[in-house]
């Protein structure tokens, strides 16, 4: 017999609910994607409370353009995961950030106005040219001629972004990474301005090898030997799809939380709910998971606000 479970609970606020009340109220709403919110928070809470986890944090380029930048920041800045698993392009808009700035913009301006202002358009962000692919250059290739000159002959990802992080400032993710060893690893580093410059750094230093096999290498050891892990998916594409992968060879993630806007109809690996990949062993079948269809940079801010004061009664 199929368990019908709870009645559903209308929700009830006033002027003195907490926000950590109101994620409670949602758990018991029956409100479609409300409860797969509430379930995601007391997931990520119960992760990084467990101390035998290895966690992992994966997002995409396009939230570092964002504001959202500042909470992806303070949560590496926390501690709360030991694996970053990213696209170029965030370290494409971190290095930017850091150095210059972007621009509100809207959806719905003129490209073509846009391109002869010397402005790329991601979204409604605004995207200055001499804000990104001249000063990532600049930047790019000093820190490597800097490597260089220390005698570094080869170089993985991981390795890579902690040479970025050294370089910026704390208001960068990649700087907090570097600072509490969290590894960076960046599966598609060509698909973006700092692979290029990677490239274009070899072509007049053609000893100088990027190492992919050696993220391979550094993941592989942390995976065999987590007694546990989780995830934290922001986003699909190849960043999301590293993660569980890697996870594989330990059996699947024990906790995966991923919020994404596809849909999963089509068969693309973003569209994918978590216990999809159960049937891959990225997941394992006792998991405490959960897909959340939300737009990541209006639902995260709440749920960092609602983590801050769960963990905050746990520690």
């Amino acid at each position: 017999m199929i368990d019908i479970g709870r009645p559903v609970k209308d929700i009830k606020i006033d002027s003195n609910t907490s926000i950590e009340k109101i994620f409670e109220e949602l758990s018991q709403s029956g409100g479609f994607e409300s409860v797969n919110l509430s379930a995601g928070l007391d997931i990520l809470t119960e992760m990084i409370s467990d101390e035998k986890c290895l966690k992992f944090i994966s997002f995409v380029a396009a939230v570092v353009s964002t504001g959202l930048r500042g909470i992806i920041k303070d949560m590496i800045k926390n501690k709360w995961f030991d694996v970053a698993m990213v696209t170029c392009g965030s370290l494409d808009h971190d290095i930017a950030r850091h150095f210059s700035h972007y621009n509100e913009g809207s959806f719905t301006m003129d490209d073509g106005e846009l391109a002869e202002q010397n402005i790329h358009r991601l979204g409604n962000v605004l995207v200055p040219m001499d804000s990104y692919g001249p000063l990532i250059e600049e930047k790019m290739q000093s820190f490597l001629e800097e490597e260089y000159a220390a005698g570094v002959r080869e170089m993985n990802t991981a390795e890579i972004c902690k040479m970025i992080g050294k370089h910026l400032g704390d208001d960068s993710y990649l700087y907090w990474a570097y600072k509490n060893d969290v590894k960076v690893i960046v599966p598609g580093i060509m698909d973006g301005a700092v692979g290029n410059q990677i490239w274009m750094f070899s072509q007049s230093h053609r000893d100088f090898k990027l190492n992919l096999l050696g993220d391979a290498d550094l993941l592989s050891g942390l995976i065999f030997k987590a007694e546990k892990s989780g995830a934290f998916m922001i986003g699909g594409g190849i960043s999301k799809h590293h993660t569980l992968w890697w996870n594989q060879y330990r059996d699947g993630l024990d906790y995966a939380f991923y919020i994404t806007t596809a849909q999963e109809f089509d068969g693309s690996l973003s569209g994918a709910l978590v216990k999809e990949a159960i049937s891959w062993g990225k997941v394992t079948r006792q998991a405490k998971q959960t897909t959340l269809h939300a737009e990541v940079t209006t639902i995260l801010p709440f749920i960092y606000a609602a983590l801050l004061s769960k963990l905050n009664k746990t520690s």
